[in-house]
């Protein structure tokens, strides 16, 4: 027996060792330890996908003057996206960009499993993108990490599917709460988000993998947040402000629409272009005059949300062409206004081009030049001494919930990165202004709009869940006679004898449905063999209504309550026959799919 042989037949048996122990907890206490080592896999994971992030950033940029403006800006993005577009055509051999995305897929069309390779290739993926200066954020690529986690420790022990969802919502949560050291934030996160349903039995083993997970996060990474602030007297909420929280809503709700508006335009355009080689041109170009222009849009940018917090406002223009500009009060807004609009456009292009990263971490970033702006203009125009710190971190949380829809996780998220609790009146008025504008311009998140499309998309209504888990092309029935056009009546007696429908579509030489026969329209006239060599189109009418192939079931229900019928015919774009899909059987896969969702 060879070495590696011998490798695998003591993985076999110490997961045969593991199962049978774990038989012997009750279910309760197996999802208790299997949150437990999800949320130490999470965390560990977490941790060297930061130090993995930092060796490649601090071998690329540390080194640079801050006076000085970098060619190499120009080119850093480009060799990133072409390394991460590589790494996932010829290693991966599997999509891993738009991680959160990925995630909500597998819950509703894969019964929550998630490829092995998912627990280690959104890291290297996402810190090789994110290191050379893709504009995009760690915490989607983060997020399938540790719902890949997850989905395979519960796929290790041999759990049903509403177990093996919990543990995939499991890691997602363990992974936000080890990142941002935010154990509350990964609870609401998964149950807004992933919208996994509250109950005992969910919210304890989420409990205890995002502890343990930010435990983990504490103990390798320290206890400082990923984003340092504190706040003092100076930053305190005060009612006079009220209003001004109130306009910021307001330009956060609209901000978060030009966000996700964007995106979808700049990915789709991109996406469009064939040839990889020409998207490669394509984003290399405008990324890095992009960041070549605008420093700030290397990377997530949590170091420029960290400066805009503490007041360095100059620290933006750093690496700059406009340096010798940063102490000019007018320059600066402009140029805070500029990075605002612009890290959407480098957001987009990076993702659209094959870099890996998520939305997350840009929502945050757009957030705060937000709140920076409108307190700088403030502060300039009418002399009135506003909190940046403040306005900055309410920005973010204003920009998050319109851009994902979560209020609660960007309020909890911002009040645990500043440490207390003392911005969370304003934080509440400007997350919920912001989700109500931007539910009024576009109803989904960024993450759920194509899955809504597709309907893909599990929610916490389960009647409207229940469809996610119904396919068209698997409900559709295909054993039924086909007649030619050129068939008499003669010919169809001698079908009706071996034939188990009472329905037949008639095509013609092409596969074309021309209409439908039914049998109890031939009974007056089968028996005289004087009509046999009647045509059948005689007998031939049009089907009440065509569905049309792969559309979504929510669709197809209403057209047997219009046309109340029990059944109605399946055809392509060209009007080609395909089957026949009956009202009946969508009612009992509905029924099984309910139980499947509850049990």
């Amino acid at each position: 027996m060879d070495f590696w042989s011998k490798i695998l037949l003591f993985k076999e048996r110490v997961s045969e060792w593991v199962l049978h122990r774990l038989k012997r907890l009750t279910n309760a206490q197996l999802m208790g330890v299997l949150a437990v080592v999800v949320g130490v896999c999470a965390g560990l994971g977490t941790c060297f996908f930061e130090v993995l992030l930092y060796g490649v950033r601090s071998a690329l940029v540390t080194w640079f003057p801050a006076d000085r403006a970098q060619f190499l800006y120009l080119i850093y993005p480009a060799i990133g996206i072409v390394l991460a577009t590589l790494f996932v055509k010829y290693i991966v051999k599997d999509e891993i960009s738009e991680g959160v995305t990925r995630v909500l897929y597998a819950m509703s069309r894969k019964d929550s499993r998630i490829a092995s390779h998912n627990c280690w290739s959104s890291i290297v993926g996402g810190a090789t993108t994110i290191g050379f200066g893709g504009s995009v954020g760690p915490e989607a690529p983060i997020v399938l990490t540790g719902a890949a986690i997850g989905s395979n420790v519960g796929r290790l022990a041999k759990l049903n599917y509403k177990e093996l969802t919990l543990m995939l919502c499991c890691g997602a949560g363990a992974a936000v709460a080890a990142i941002f050291k935010a154990p509350i934030t990964g609870v609401v996160f998964v149950l807004e988000i992933l919208m996994l349903d509250i109950t005992a039995t969910s919210i304890i083993p989420l409990l205890i993998s995002s502890i343990t997970a930010t435990t983990v996060a504490l103990m390798f990474r320290g206890f400082e947040p990923i984003i340092s602030v504190t706040l003092n007297a100076a930053d305190a909420f005060v009612l006079e402000q009220i209003p001004l929280y109130i306009l910021l809503g307001v330009c956060c709700g609209c901000m978060a629409y030009y966000f996700t508006s964007v995106n979808s335009i700049v990915g789709t355009y991109v996406k469009k272009v064939k040839s990889q080689y020409r998207r490669w041109a394509y984003a290399g170009i405008v990324l890095g005059v992009l960041i070549f222009i605008f420093p700030p849009l290397y990377g997530e940018g949590y170091e420029a949300m960290t400066d805009l917090m503490h007041g360095r406002v100059s620290s933006l223009f750093d690496n700059s062409l406009f340096f010798k500009f940063s102490d000019i009060e007018w320059v600066a807004i402009i140029y805070v206004i500029a990075i605002m609009f612009f890290k959407v456009i480098a957001m987009a292009t990076t993702n659209a081009a094959g870099g890996v990263g998520g939305t997350f971490a840009p929502s945050l970033f757009v957030g705060a030049f937000v709140g920076a702006a409108l307190a700088l203009i403030c502060n300039a125009c009418f002399d009135w001494h506003i909190s940046v710190v403040s306005f900055t971190l309410v920005g973010m949380a204003g920009v998050m919930a319109g851009v994902m829809k979560a209020p609660l996780t960007s309020i909890f998220l911002i009040a645990e990165l500043s440490n207390g609790y003392g911005l969370f009146i304003p934080l509440m008025i400007v997350a919920c202004i912001s989700f109500a504008v931007g539910y009024r311009l576009d109803k989904d998140s960024i993450y759920t709009k194509q899955l809504r499309m597709r309907g893909e998309l599990l929610t916490h209504d389960k009647d409207q869940s229940a469809f996610v888990f119904m396919s068209l092309d698997e409900l559709m029935e295909t054993d039924f006679v086909r007649l030619k056009e050129t068939f008499t009546l003669g010919d169809v007696v001698n079908i009706i004898s071996s034939a188990r429908r009472n329905i037949f579509p008639v095509i013609d030489n092409f596969g074309h449905l021309l209409g439908i026969v039914q049998l109890d329209d031939l009974r007056e006239d089968m028996f005289k063999r004087e009509r046999w060599g009647r045509s059948i189109t005689h007998y031939m009418i049009q089907p009440p209504y065509r569905i049309l192939q792969h559309e979504m079931i929510q669709s197809v229900l209403p057209h047997f309550e219009k046309t109340h019928t029990w059944m109605l015919p399946v055809v392509d774009k060209n009007n080609r026959y395909l089957g026949f899909i009956s009202k009946s059987r969508i009612l009992n896969a509905y029924r099984e799919a309910l139980v499947k969702i509850s049990q």
